[in-house]
């Protein structure tokens, strides 16, 4: 019998070691062979089972990226990846335009994603419920002290931009209004309809609070819009002013302005990776990949990243490589290390 059709037998109902032999007229074998065989077939089950476990554990050897359901975060989402995957023998699934910000926080703290990016306001004010306030280092502390202590989530370094949100007008408008700033704005706005995405409408530092700051009243109730249509609605005048992000590369390509927020309602928004305590714990290389983000992007850089998606309609996975092979140089570790030798 060849050895794979002996595997096969070996699972057969009424298959006996040995009965080869009997049917060759040799007679039954010997207790000893049986014994011999039975210790062979034992060996070997046991050799399959290490093999199996070994495979297993290469296979479970991977994380989840996820990211919001915007270009910015569906960019920082593969800027992630990539660089995991540059950096680690960790395999990365990716999870990106999941949703906003609350879908997003449910699926990392129930393991669902491993990491994403997140912004230190809106952690600050739409997850822990605190009013806004304008110290980026404070805001920065509060949120890291509070997600290890209530999700056991780390925030890492900030990748080194701060994208706020952003009150947006037409070039044109501010322009022949001479207007600058929101409060400047706020004079017009009874005239005006404002559209502004799902969450502003509802969260702390979003549309209730920035309209008591600035006594804003519109010609109509602001209209909920998805975030990658508001910008066009501007330019076609659909609307009259919009609340953006200040990284939006879209602002200056179609001839937008953004107003200054002169009484300073906005807190800071700096984008950091926040991950799982227990896959930092598991993977140590992780943590050291992501340390090497910190303070990598600039603001005009994440601009530019965003018009190249949004204004060129590049893809995304091409944009981040070619950030990332221009950023070669400042991504070297001293000593690349890898999971498997750790």
């Amino acid at each position: 019998m060849s050895t794979s059709a002996r595997c096969l037998a070996i699972g057969e109902p009424g298959f006996r070691p040995g009965s080869r032999g009997r049917e060759a007229g040799h007679g039954t074998p010997s207790i000893g062979r049986a014994t011999h065989l039975g210790r062979g077939l034992t060996i070997g089950w046991l050799f399959m089972f290490i093999l199996l476990m070994a495979g297993c554990a290469r296979v479970e050897r991977r994380i989840v990226v996820g990211s919001k359901n915007f270009t910015e975060q569906v960019i920082l989402g593969e800027l992630l990846a990539q660089h995991i995957e540059r950096q680690t023998d960790l395999r990365v699934d990716r999870r990106l335009n999941l949703g906003g910000t609350f879908l997003c926080h449910r699926a990392i703290t129930a393991g669902e994603i491993d990491l994403y990016v997140e912004y230190t306001g809106t952690a600050y004010t739409a997850i822990l419920k605190h009013d806004p306030i304008g110290d980026a280092r404070q805001v920065y502390q509060r949120v890291k002290q509070e997600y290890a202590e209530r999700f056991d989530l780390v925030w890492m370094e900030p990748l080194g931009f701060n994208n706020t949100f952003a009150i947006v007008i037409r070039g044109e408008d501010a322009r022949k209004l001479h207007i600058a700033t929101i409060s400047q704005a706020a004079k017009y706005a009874p005239r005006w309809r404002a559209g502004f995405g799902y969450e502003f409408m509802e969260r702390k530092d979003g549309y209730p609070g920035l309209a008591r700051t600035y006594g804003l009243r519109f010609a109509e109730p602001p209209r909920e819009m998805d975030l990658g249509l508001m910008y066009r609605a501007l330019r076609d005048g659909r609307v009259d002013l919009v609340a953006g992000n200040s990284t939006d590369g879209l602002i200056a390509h179609l001839d937008l302005v953004v107003l200054e927020d002169d009484k300073h309602y906005f807190p800071p928004y700096e984008a950091a990776p926040v991950v799982r305590r227990d896959t930092l714990a598991r993977y140590p290389a992780l943590g050291a990949a992501l340390r090497q983000l910190g303070g990598l992007i600039s603001e005009e850089e994440m601009r530019r990243l965003n018009y190249q998606v949004d204004g060129e309609h590049r893809d995304v996975k091409q944009v981040v490589r070619d950030f990332l092979d221009a950023k070669h140089a400042f991504l070297q570790p001293e000593s690349r290390s890898r999971e498997g030798t750790e």
